[in-house]
């Protein structure tokens, strides 16, 4: 028997008046999904536990079938591990951003990516900030995907807050920035303005029409994950798939290897074929694999209604069924997980907690609980009645009972 874990980043939504009421999801054409959801078993999942925000870092958690609390306690330590950055127990890992910051009599978020900036372009400008930001002993900065990077922070205060930036997209975040709880990691900040400011990567992003990543900023802040592998909680080896090192990270923490794949982006523009021959020849030995697009949430935190259509679109056309038809021909037994892990509502640009449309399939048949599924949507997943409450109970749905010790 073969697992897979599809994930499509983001793409739960909510009714929108240009749509006739509909949500995205619904919206958007969908058959690889809504054959699933019409054979298989389609309900909706609680995967953020109360007292969590609903991050990626949770929510994928938890529809991997483990339980992020007390396990984990940031995606910043997720992203050091897939960076193959080395943490001591004291060592807190934020997830840094190269953002775009208006700076002026309010200073405001404008682009939580700073306009998705290219590899290239990000290590020239992170260059620039470990030769004279003002570290102390043991703080130091990584490099890892476009705006998507780690700083390492040994005995950091207690407390510090977490904000992600995207959720304050066009918002004032003055209110952080000069409260005094804050003020650590608002001072490395402010540090990074003069050096980005007039940095000629930027200079040439701005003449360009691009958004210049003229700040960072510090967030998704934790410590080293301990938690049991699939191999030890149910025999399991496998893979992850994608272009986030959020996912490399809890599936290395998980036991999962991430698959290198030329061209993954996480944007529209990704190596969709590249990523379903990859899960695919994984498949010929390995147990289990993750594959994780995350275009819908990106598209979400922009605002783009319809490009987020679009790449609902392009998971099911372009990853959802051609995984299915390598698995056909290649004669293999499989079981299957689909699902958003959060939503991210374009009305408001950031995630929330409203239970996930997830399907649960098996290539040999699956009575469903509840009445069969008309497709696959948030609506839809209400009307089976089948509720999940949290990652533990999805997992042992999933794969089954765990392996006694």
């Amino acid at each position: 028997m073969k697992y897979l874990i599809l994930i499509g980043d983001g793409m739960g939504d909510r009714p929108i008046d240009s749509l006739g009421g509909l949500t995205p999801l619904a919206y958007a054409k969908t058959p690889n999904m809504d054959r699933l959801a019409r054979e298989g078993q389609l309900g909706l999942a609680r995967t953020a536990p109360e007292g969590m925000k609903p991050g990626s870092d949770v929510c994928i958690m938890s529809l991997m079938g483990f339980d992020p609390q007390g396990a984990l306690t940031g995606r910043g330590p997720l992203e050091a591990l897939a960076l193959g950055v080395p943490l001591n127990a004291n060592d807190l890992a934020f997830r840094l951003n190269l953002i775009t910051m208006e700076i002026g009599p309010q200073t405001i978020i404008r682009d939580h990516a700073a306009g998705d900036i290219g590899f290239g372009e990000a290590r020239e400008l992170l260059e620039a900030l470990k030769g004279r930001m003002p570290l102390t002993p043991g703080q130091s900065i990584h490099q890892g995907f476009s705006y998507r990077n780690v700083f390492v922070w040994p005995d950091a205060p207690d407390g510090l807050d977490d904000i992600p930036p995207h959720d304050m997209r066009d918002r004032s975040i003055d209110h952080a920035l000069n409260d005094p709880g804050y003020r650590p990691i608002a001072d490395l900040v402010r540090a990074s303005w003069p050096i980005l400011a007039d940095h000629p990567v930027n200079q040439r992003r701005i003449k360009a029409n691009l958004h210049p990543g003229n700040s960072i900023w510090l967030w998704g802040q934790g410590y080293k994950p301990n938690v049991k592998t699939y191999l030890e909680r149910w025999g399991l080896t496998g893979v992850t798939v994608s272009a986030v090192d959020i996912i490399k990270g809890l599936g290395l923490a998980t036991g999962l290897k991430p698959m290198a794949v030329e061209g993954l982006t996480g944007g529209l523009d990704t190596n969709y074929a590249g990523k379903v021959g990859a899960a695919l020849s994984a498949l010929a030995d390995d147990d289990l694999a993750l594959v994780h697009y995350e275009a819908p949430d990106e598209t979400s935190h922009q605002g783009e209604l319809g490009q987020k259509i679009q790449a609902i679109e392009s998971f099911d056309r372009l990853i959802v069924g051609p995984i299915l038809e390598g698995l056909h021909r290649a004669g293999l037994d499989y079981r299957l997980i689909l699902a958003c892990d959060h939503y991210t509502p374009i009305e408001i640009k950031t995630h929330s907690i409203d239970p996930v449309p997830f399907i649960l399939y098996d290539s040999r048949g699956l009575e469903p609980q509840g009445p069969r599924a008309a497709g696959y949507s948030e609506t839809e997943a209400a009307k089976t009645g089948y509720y999940v409450p949290d990652g533990p109970t999805l997992g042992r749905a999933f794969f089954g009972p765990e392996k006694s010790h």
